[in-house]
């Protein structure tokens, strides 16, 4: 609310939604409770709110910081995975269940002897492969 330049108090937010709102009004008490976290919005209300104070729902529901991890996972994500990589996680996809459930178990046996070692992530790349497609 603050960033869009409303005072954050139960008596606004109560006005304000309800002027918004095409359903049963809240109460103020109900706006207090959504301004001090003891209560969350349903989600037609927070897709109001969200409408109202242009951020995203999800923004509304979990806050700043788990927005934050998300920005930063898809960042890593992103810039972590290469065309090879994404290759191989759509031949994964393709798999059968037993055969995922393999493959995973085999990553996660290399992942955790390679982290046991205190092994580097760019001195395992396979380098067959790159010599085999042309690739990297």
């Amino acid at each position: 609310m603050e960033a869009q330049r409303i005072a954050p108090s139960a008596a606004v937010l109560e006005r304000e939604f309800n002027l918004r709102w095409s359903g049963n009004p809240i109460r103020r008490q109900a706006a207090w409770k959504w301004l001090n976290g003891e209560a969350i919005p349903t989600q037609d209300k927070l897709q109001e709110l969200s409408r109202w104070l242009k951020v995203e729902p999800h923004q509304l529901r979990f806050g700043d910081q788990v927005l934050q991890h998300l920005r930063a996972e898809q960042k890593r994500w992103d810039e972590g995975a290469g065309y090879v990589e994404r290759e191989t996680f759509d031949a994964f996809l393709r798999l059968p269940a037993p055969q995922r459930r393999l493959i995973r178990e085999v990553i996660f046996t290399f992942a955790k002897v390679h982290k046991d070692s205190g092994g580097d992530a760019a001195a395992g790349e396979d380098d067959n492969h790159t010599r085999d497609t042309g690739r990297k």
